[in-house]
This record gives C-alpha cells, structure tokens and sequence, in this order.
C-alpha cells in the first residue's frame, strides 16, 4: 500500500522527533509549512514552552505580495531568527517538520542561519 503524501510527511515527522529534542540551552526551531503559509516556532520542549514564533501571517510582514513563495519563507526566517536573538538564543536545533530540506524550508532555514542563528 502506497502512502499518501500527507502520511509520508507524518511519517518522516515521527521519525525526526525521536531524534530532534529542543532543551533550555538549545530549543527547538520546528517549521510548519501549508499550501498558502509558512510558519516557524522557537520552543523548549523541556518546559513545553513556546518561546518566539513567526509566520507570513504575522502583522509585521503585511508588506509581502505572495506569502506561499521562498522570498516569504527568507522574511520569516530572518524574523524568528531578530526575535529569538533578543530573548538571548543564538542556538537551536533544526525540525524540518517531516517537510523535505529543500525549497520554502531551506530558504527560511538558511536565512535564518544568515540573520544569526547557529543550528
């Protein structure tokens, strides 16, 4: 039986998260991508805390035309990454979400890298 492309990424995203757990020193930065959104959570799972989140819902990227796109995924991106150095993370670990490493994902996740985030 052929998985449906929903429950490989579900798949994917059970596997990673017995590996992938975010502490106080290093949380976690998981990545949820939709067809029309894309959103990114810093979070400790140690004290089950969301500690910064972005997305291109966010008030502060209203200015985006399209927010499905890889230039919406770089915003978010360098916005999680401005918003969790002012609570003092500059490290974290990567939850790609069961998405693959490549497109909206990598884009967010090097731009984040590049506004400071060690991961």
């Amino acid at each position: 039986m052929k998985l449906s492309r929903q429950e490989s990424r579900e798949k994917r995203h059970r596997r990673i998260r017995k590996v992938v757990v975010g502490s106080t020193e290093r949380p976690r930065l998981a990545v949820f991508r939709s067809h029309q959104h894309i959103y990114a959570q810093v979070i400790d799972d140690s004290q089950h805390h969301t500690l910064v989140a972005a997305s291109t819902l966010d008030p502060d990227l209203k200015s985006l035309e399209s927010k499905g796109t890889c230039e919406a995924s770089v915003e978010v991106g360098k916005l999680i990454a401005q918003r969790a150095k002012a609570k003092g993370i500059s490290q974290v670990v990567f939850d790609r979400g069961g998405n693959l490493y490549h497109g909206r994902v990598k884009a967010l996740a090097d731009a984040a890298r590049e506004a400071g985030l060690d991961f």
